[in-house]
């Protein structure tokens, strides 16, 4: 299961509003082949695995319950598996896709088929927070990555805020972005700073997400979107994972929303007494702000350090 997971992790940010999956076949202790959900969402995991595979009596290891459900751009992988011949299946998470839902699973024991589930299930989980978010609370997952120095300023008094950080910690956010479906900022970050918002990572700079500006109005430069506000965010139905850039305007807005679902905080060791990272984010009362975010993973990218922060629901 855990090369399953690793293999799952290619898809991040590529697949829309697909789940990346990823599945791998095993018979008699040999690994017999490999897969993962494709960009766009296709072919499945299971099915590119099934391809050219003598998979009779072998098990596979799949990081989502097989889907149930016929699709105009591919056959249901429950079927797939079946038809192949498997012997086992091990499966860490269930799908919350109503049209999925435990038929998946269903469907493979009434073939004959062992079924296990739950191993690993929170690494699947978390791997596919965005397809997770998006079936729970119809929305996308999102990410708000803030760069800010040691007093919790993003900017100079003055709106200088190239560059807070190292290249190690811009490198790390360059990761990000290419795991992202959606990069948003704000309208006064793209007058102010006309940022790139590409990847710029050797090898991974064709996958640059969707560009897009909080801002109600439609002229922008080419190739960038404008997203209203944050109900029309919220209301997006075809990406899975939105990675909100700043500044403070942008990133206020979107916790007084309670839009946000991860924090990655690049905190700089320096002090600039300038803009603050956050302001009227409509809290009312001090014992509101506690409990609200779980502390996680800390990286050290010296001489930054990365904090990161999953929203408690």
């Amino acid at each position: 299961m855990g090369a399953a997971l690793a293999l799952a992790s290619r898809g991040v940010g590529r697949t829309g509003c697909n789940p990346p999956v990823g599945c791998v076949l095993v018979k008699e202790g040999q690994v017999l082949a490999r897969g993962w959900t494709q960009a766009g969402g296709r072919p499945h995991a299971e099915e590119m695995a099934l391809q050219g595979a003598n998979a009779a009596g072998a098990t596979a290891y799949v990081t989502l319950e097989p889907c149930a459900h016929q699709s105009p751009r591919g056959p249901a992988c429950a079927d797939g598996l079946i038809a192949a011949g498997v012997a086992r299946v091990v499966v860490a998470a269930t799908d919350p896709d109503p049209r999925t839902n435990g038929a998946g699973l269903a469907r493979l024991a009434a073939a004959g088929i062992a079924v296990s589930q739950g191993v690993r299930a929170d690494e699947a989980r978390a791997i596919m927070a965005g397809f997770f978010t998006r079936l729970a609370l119809s929305r996308p997952h999102i990410t708000l990555k803030l760069a800010v120095s040691l007093d919790g300023s993003v900017a100079m008094a003055s709106g200088q805020s190239r560059w807070i950080t190292g290249p190690r910690a811009r490198a790390h956010a360059h990761l990000e972005r290419a795991r992202a479906d959606m990069i948003l900022v704000g309208r006064g970050t793209l007058v102010a700073d006309n940022p790139r918002l590409d990847v710029r990572l050797p090898g991974l700079e064709d996958r640059a997400p969707i560009v897009a500006v909080m801002s109600r109005e439609a002229a922008l430069p080419d190739g960038i979107e404008a997203v209203a506000s944050p109900a029309a965010l919220a209301a997006r139905d075809d990406v899975n994972l939105v990675l909100a850039e700043g500044g403070a305007g942008l990133a206020s807005s979107l916790i007084a929303a309670d839009l946000v679902d991860r924090l990655l905080l690049y905190r700089a060791p320096i002090l600039i007494g300038g803009q603050q990272a956050l302001s009227g984010i409509g809290l009312s009362d001090l014992a509101a702000a506690h409990g609200r975010w779980q502390p996680g993973p800390v990286y050290d990218l010296a001489p930054d350090r990365v904090e990161t922060y999953t929203r408690i629901r």
